[in-house]
């Protein structure tokens, strides 16, 4: 195995897979979104041409010209007639992109990213939460009494805990009747969920402290208060977070 130079930014390139993967499209994709959000090819300049990107991945024109199309409509990348691709500014990265806001999340050692994930959640589950309140019927206010009961007896397990709070969440999310919160708002949970950076602190004090807001959000959609709800909602991802993060310091904006 080689290892190749950029051209451009006379940086070393990583060493080509030792086994091809069997979608190449999207490996190089996966490879190129990486090295750009690293900073490897740094905003306004051009990445390498297209004979030396099919000699560091093996691969055909074809290949290359198809991941740089998909760069392209991540936002990664602009292609200029005579120029050649350039790396575009991160403002113009699409960062619900998987791909994306996984390699911005693992690059970032400031936990900014997630500070904002955590801020988008906050503003869309809490709204929901007001919603919920309003609307649900007795069905979902008995469906999530039962959750939380279970969840005081599950503090002792982490991953049966957490599968049941996600599930007392979408609960709410479902009786609010907005989808497209709701899509989001999962959409960016699975792609971070596992990730020991947002995982965090597991200690089982901290599940019981978790459990305690989730019984105040049943609590006030129960008495169909919304925005007791909404409070609640706000307080408990807020300091969930902020305890998983690593203490009470973090940035202004998680503040209450």
């Amino acid at each position: 195995m080689t290892t190749s130079q950029d051209t451009t930014t006379g940086v070393a390139a990583p060493p080509a897979w030792a086994r091809r993967p069997a979608n190449l499209g999207r490996a190089i994709t996966a490879e190129l979104v990486d090295r750009i959000v690293r900073g490897l090819h740094p905003p306004g300049s051009p990445l390498p041409p297209e004979p030396a990107l099919c000699e560091t991945f093996g691969v055909s024109r074809t290949v290359v010209r198809e991941a740089v199309k998909i760069l392209q409509e991540k936002g990664l990348v602009q292609v200029r007639q005579g120029t050649g691709t350039i790396v575009t500014a991160p403002t113009t990265w699409n960062m619900l992109d998987e791909l994306v806001l996984a390699a911005a999340i693992a690059e970032d050692e400031t936990l900014a990213i997630l500070d904002d994930l955590v801020v988008t959640r906050r503003l869309l589950e809490s709204d929901m939460a007001n919603v919920a309140a309003r609307l649900a019927d007795q069905d979902t206010v008995e469906q999530l009494g039962r959750l939380v009961d279970l969840m005081d007896n599950l503090v002792g397990d982490h991953d049966s805990y957490a599968e049941h709070d996600r599930a007392f969440h979408d609960v709410i999310m479902q009786a609010s009747g907005n989808r497209i919160a709701r899509g989001v708002v999962k959409s960016l949970e699975s792609q971070v969920f596992h990730t020991a950076r947002y995982v965090g602190r597991t200690e089982r004090a901290l599940r019981i402290a978790s459990n305690q807001g989730h019984r105040r959000v049943y609590e006030r959609i129960a008495a169909h208060d919304p925005e007791g709800a909404a409070e609640a909602m706000f307080t408990h991802i807020t300091d969930a977070w902020l305890v998983r993060r690593g203490g009470p310091g973090g940035p202004a904006r998680l503040q209450r």
